[in-house]
């Protein structure tokens, strides 16, 4: 009798082990996929270190490549990209990727985290969040910011009108805590931004029901950080951090940006 108990808890010890050895590899899997949504101004490039700092965990990172023609065109994008990945998905948006993260609306995403980011209410344009009167403190105004002529397929005439912004002032107002060399780099992978995305009202905002997470950038010359507090007191009450940095936090401080994003996928 005592001899079959003990086989009996032996056994039992076992499958308790090997559920163990089991569940390990399954909980990794559950780990959302990271996706790093660009604004104006920049790339895909820009997220090299956080993309490092998040893959070393475990997570898996996407940066996705920004169109910039438009909050319902890029948020179209952005959702047929979100197609292609499965499992859940933790949505990171910069500058005005918070718009097109604002503007899509997928069942797998978990989480949106805005790094100094817009994320406008329903109907609300970007142009009118940077009203200089409630928010003065934005240096994007000529000659630091200009726009030309481009030729654009998604436009119904062929031609677009892009803005971007002008050498001199690019590491003064977008990076000012980064180094001249890394600067001068993001300036030439900027990708300029059709003007007609400060004009589009936005939709029914994701934040409204998708938990949300704010990275405050303190020193930012592009959004003032009151108008990122107040952005953030809506749609991140509670889950709001805030980093002394540039306009680009992403570049100059990936390790806050990272803890966020762990944060919210968490």
């Amino acid at each position: 009798m005592n001899s079959r108990r003990t086989r009996a808890a032996f056994a039992a010890a076992l499958l308790a082990v090997a559920g163990l050895a089991t569940a390990a590899p399954a909980h990794a899997d559950d780990r959302p996929t990271v996706v790093l949504v660009h604004g104006a101004f920049a790339d895909e490039s820009g997220w090299s270190e956080v993309a490092a700092q998040l893959g070393a965990d475990g997570y898996p990172v996407r940066t996705f490549d920004n169109p910039l023609r438009g909050p319902a065109y890029d948020s179209e994008r952005l959702a047929e990209f979100l197609d292609g990945i499965d499992g859940p998905i933790v949505l990171v948006g910069h500058s005005y990727g918070g718009v097109v993260v604002t503007n899509t609306h997928d069942p797998d995403v978990r989480a949106n985290v805005y790094v100094a980011a817009f994320a406008p209410q329903q109907g609300q344009l970007m142009l009118e969040l940077l009203n200089p009167i409630p928010y003065p403190g934005s240096l994007l105004l000529p000659p630091v910011l200009l726009a030309g002529p481009v030729p654009d397929a998604t436009s119904p005439v062929g031609v677009n009108l892009d803005a971007f912004v002008t050498e001199p002032f690019f590491r003064e107002v977008f990076c000012q805590d980064v180094p001249q060399a890394k600067a001068a780099e993001m300036y030439r992978n900027q990708k300029p931004a059709a003007v007609v995305t400060n004009l589009e009202p936005t939709g029914n905002p994701s934040w409204a029901t998708v938990p949300s997470w704010y990275l405050v950038a303190g020193q930012d010359r592009v959004l003032p950080p009151a108008l990122q507090r107040d952005t953030a007191a809506k749609v991140a009450p509670g889950r709001t951090r805030e980093v002394a940095a540039s306009h680009a936090a992403y570049v100059s401080q990936p390790g806050a940006v990272a803890d966020i994003v762990r944060e919210a996928a968490g």
